[in-house]
Parts: structure tokens; C-alpha cells; sequence
């Protein structure tokens, strides 16, 4: 792909226009550190204002208002097909930008096309309620669109959120802005082509590029009725303040975890080992559901800890080769400064005991760092009980069930865990009782879009996907109609 190949400017109103910032992004490609001649430009406080008022007219009086359910249905299938049609563009660019390996792409895109399919099911099927007038009045219970909705994205997967945050909001009836992160921005910004061939009237869905100073334009600006958020635990703070002291919008928080894997004696060894070890390496760690945290049976740990240095070096040793070819799940880090920030973490767990494996950069061009695996760290230090987003694993054994399930709840965060065993009430039973928004048995967690996601306590609020995801772009109004005059 070349330079003169690669959407930098910001599509507003069905066009791409030059950004009135003069701002631009400077990427770089995380396989070898080469800079990437696609001066991605940045929106400022006046571009956001004019997608915003774009986006505004759409929804109250432009061609969208007036679209039936079938109608936006009609463009959301047409634009899943499209997603999927475009797969290999879409996936390269996140490949260039941060390093996602092709077989992410492969994964993510049909995800994303998934998603927009469900939920143009779901448009013409949002429903009200009524109740009699046994009082003397006849009360209805509507379900309206909010207005104009934004999403801020995190960089490990792009288009997936489109999928998760623009397919709801369209088909409550809702127009939308979306914001790439600034390491990832490219691929988003060729969606504005797909949303033109799909039909969608100017203004439903407008992309924007930008760092934190544009997402706070969005989370702060007082005409857009809902923000959500894929990201770190302190900006999603950020955000949810901003929305507070601006127009008090609703909120969607997907934030950071640190996942507890909990692993039984008399769990599938072979699938638990796969599945926390190569599971946990995907995309190098760089998900936020990884289950950073293994916490592993006494009787079964030292063959267990054996089988997960293997594959941890079976993965280190095909580790390094460009993520643009083949269908591999690991890669390197998103950019220098991810690097620098995994290999800080690194670097404290050493001070506490050396890793049994890795804990070192792998090649001596780009941002790859070996697959890293301490075994019983500090559990107060900050590679135990902090979010990496790195292929940094920590080992920790446990006697008793109970012990297993109060070591993964002692987290300020609650995202996703996973148990392995091969007792369904066991299952069942440890499910309930960890402190998670997401609990997975015998696999590592992967969102369902039939199912809400989204986490406890620092990990965020508000739920994406399944019919929960629908109703967070709705408001509920109440009508009361008098039948005694």
C-alpha cells in the first residue's frame, strides 16, 4: 500500500474535508519503527462543532428522521457487507498503524460486519408498553432515540467498535460520530466511502481523528446526548467527567481489567493450558479481557507452570516476523510507547523475582517483547494487580476454592474472568461468586454480540451488545392521557 493510497482527512456530512485544525498525527509502523507518510489530520474544536451540527440536522429534520426500521436496516445489512467485502484494506491498516496481526483482522472485521446484521434485526422491533385506564388514566411508555451519539475508540481493534458502538445507536434511530484513537486511525477513516455506498443520508455517521484533546471536545460538547468509551480506567474517569459538567450525557465506560483465570485440579488440562497461555497471548496481550492473572491449583501447578513455559517459548520463537503475512495472533506492541510502558512493568517484576521466561525485547528492530511469565510476583506489586496490556503473565497458586475466588476478586477492577474445571457446579458455583462482568468456563472469554459485555467496579459501567446494548441509545418517556374529561 502507498502513501498517496491512505484517507487522512476527516469525513464529515458524506464528503471528506480538510480539517480546520492545522494538527496532524505522525504514525509509525510498529514492526520496524518506520514512519508512515499519512499525516493524519486532526479535528479541532470548529471541525467537531460542524460534525456535530451535521450530525444534529440529520437527526431532526434530514432524510434519517423519517427512515423507518426496515429503512435503516436496509443500510446497516448493506454497510456489514461492505465490512466484510473490504476485509483485507481494513485489516492492513490496522496491521501498519499498530501491529495487529492479519489474523485479527480476519477475526475483528466479520465481528464488526456481525454486529451491525444483529442489530439491524433489532430496528423495527423497538417496542413500547401501555397500561389501562383503571385509574382514569391511560399511561404510555415510549422508547425514543437519544439524538446525537459519539464513540471514542481504544486502538487494539478499531473497527470492532465500530461495530459495538455505531450498529445500536443507528438502529435506535440515533446519528453518530465516531473517533479512532491516534494510533490506529486509518482504517476507520476509509469506513466513510462504505457508509456513502451504503446508503446512509449525510450526517448519521461521521469519523473524526484526533488524540485525547478531541476526545474531550466530544465528551464535553453540549449537543451530543451520550458518549461511549473503549479505554484505560483513568481517561474513562476523564470522560465520565467531562460528560458530567458539560450536559450530564449518558455514559458508556468499557474500561481496563486485570482478569483473574482461574484453573482447577481437575480441569481439561490441555484445553486450560492452550487457552490461558496461547489465549492469553493474542494480539501479544494487547485485549482487554486477557487473563493476566493465572491462578493455579497446588496439586497440578509445576506441570501446569511447565506445559505454559513451553508454549510461551513454542510463541517466542515464530515471534518477530511482519504481522502483515500469515495468520498469526501475536505481534508487537502498538507503538514505542506501549513498548517503553511493558517493558517499565517488566522491568519492576524484576526487582521481585526474575521471570521463569522471557521479560526481554525480542529482535533488535521494532516493538516486540518476548512472551514474559513470573511465577508468584509480589501480589501488592504493580505487575500483579496493575493492567499491562502486554504479554506479561503472573502465575499464582492456590490450596482452596475459596482462597481461588477471594485472590480474583482482591482487584479494583472487574471485567472478565474465566474458570476451568470439569464440575458443572463447580463452574457454576464460582462463577456467582466472582465479582466480574464477564465470566467464561473452560475458554477464554469472547464476547458474544447476543450477550451484554461490559464490567464491574473500575472496569467501567454501562453494558455493549445483546439488547442491553440497544437500550443504552434509547430514553424512556412516559405519557399520561387523561380519559376522564
Amino acid at each position: 500500500m502507498v502513501a498517496s493510497t491512505y484517507e487522512t482527512r476527516l469525513f464529515i456530512n458524506n464528503e471528506y474535508v480538510t480539517a480546520k485544525s492545522s494538527e496532524t498525527l505522525s504514525l509509525t509502523n510498529p514492526f520496524d519503527g518506520s514512519g508512515v507518510d499519512a499525516p493524519v489530520q486532526v479535528a479541532g474544536e470548529e471541525d467537531v462543532d460542524i460534525a456535530v451540527a451535521a450530525a444534529e440536522a440529520a437527526f431532526k429534520s434530514g432524510p434519517w428522521s423519517t427512515y423507518t426500521g426496515a429503512q435503516r436496516a436496509k443500510c446497516m445489512l448493506k454497510f456489514a457487507d461492505l465490512l466484510e467485502a473490504n476485509l483485507q484494506e481494513l485489516a492492513g491498516l490496522d496491521t501498519l498503524t499498530m501491529g495487529a496481526p492479519m489474523g485479527m483482522g480476519h477475526f475483528v472485521i466479520p465481528g464488526a460486519a456481525q454486529t451491525f446484521r444483529y442489530y439491524a434485526g433489532w430496528a423495527d422491533k423497538i417496542e413500547g408498553e401501555s397500561f389501562a385506564a383503571d385509574d382514569g388514566t391511560y399511561k404510555i411508555i415510549r422508547h425514543e432515540p437519544l439524538g446525537v451519539c459519539a464513540g471514542i475508540a481504544a486502538w487494539n481493534a478499531p473497527i470492532l467498535y465500530v461495530g459495538w458502538k455505531v450498529a445500536p445507536a443507528l438502529a435506535a434511530g440515533n446519528t453518530f460520530i465516531f473517533k479512532s484513537s491516534e494510533k490506529s486511525p486509518l482504517s476507520a477513516l476509509v469506513l466513510g466511502k462504505l457508509v456513502i455506498e451504503a446508503g446512509f443520508p449525510p450526517g448519521v455517521i461521521q469519523f473524526l481523528s484526533g488524540g485525547g484533546k478531541t476526545g474531550a471536545l466530544l465528551a464535553s460538547h453540549m449537543k451530543i446526548s451520550k458518549i461511549s468509551f473503549t479505554g484505560s480506567t483513568i481517561t474513562g474517569k476523564k470522560v465520565q467527567k467531562l460528560a458530567l459538567d458539560s450536559n450530564m450525557k449518558s455514559c458508556t465506560l468499557e474500561l481496563g481489567g486485570k482478569s483473574p483465570a482461574l484453573v482447577f485440579d481437575d480441569a481439561n488440562i490441555p484445553n486450560a493450558v492452550g487457552s490461558t497461555a496461547d489465549g492469553f497471548l493474542i494480539n501479544s496481550g494487547q485485549v482487554c479481557v486477557a487473563g493476566s492473572r493465572l491462578l493455579v491449583q497446588e496439586a497440578i501447578a509445576p506441570a501446569f507452570i511447565e506445559a505454559v513455559k513451553e508454549r510461551f517459548a513454542a510463541i517466542s520463537a515464530t515471534l518477530g516476523t511482519d504481522p502483515s503475512g500469515g495468520a498469526s495472533m501475536q505481534g508487537p506492541m502498538a507503538d514505542e510507547a506501549q513498548f517503553n510502558r511493558v517493558m517499565s512493568y517488566i522491568d519492576l517484576g524484576k526487582k521481585f523475582s526474575a521471570p521463569v521466561i522471557g521479560g526481554n525485547r525480542k529482535g533488535d528492530k521494532g516493538f516486540f517483547i518476548e512472551p514474559t511469565l513470573f511465577i508468584n510476583p509480589d501480589l501488592k506489586g504493580k505487575v500483579f494487580s496493575e493492567e499491562i496490556f502486554g504479554p506479561v503473565l503472573s502465575i499464582v497458586t492456590f490450596k482452596t476454592e475459596e482462597e481461588a475466588i477471594e485472590m480474583a476478586n482482591d482487584t479494583a477492577t472487574g471485567l472478565s474472568a474465566t474458570v476451568y474445571t470439569s464440575d458443572i457446579t463447580r463452574a457454576l458455583r464460582v462463577s456467582a461468586k466472582i465479582d466480574s462482568g464477564n465470566v467464561s468456563i473452560n475458554a477464554p472469554h469472547l464476547p458474544s454480540v447476543q450477550a451484554p459485555f461490559g464490567g464491574f467496579k473500575e472496569s467501567g459501567n454501562g453494558k455493549e451488545l445483546g439488547k442491553y446494548g440497544l437500550q443504552s441509545y434509547l430514553k424512556t418517556k412516559t405519557v399520561l392521557i387523561n380519559m376522564k374529561l
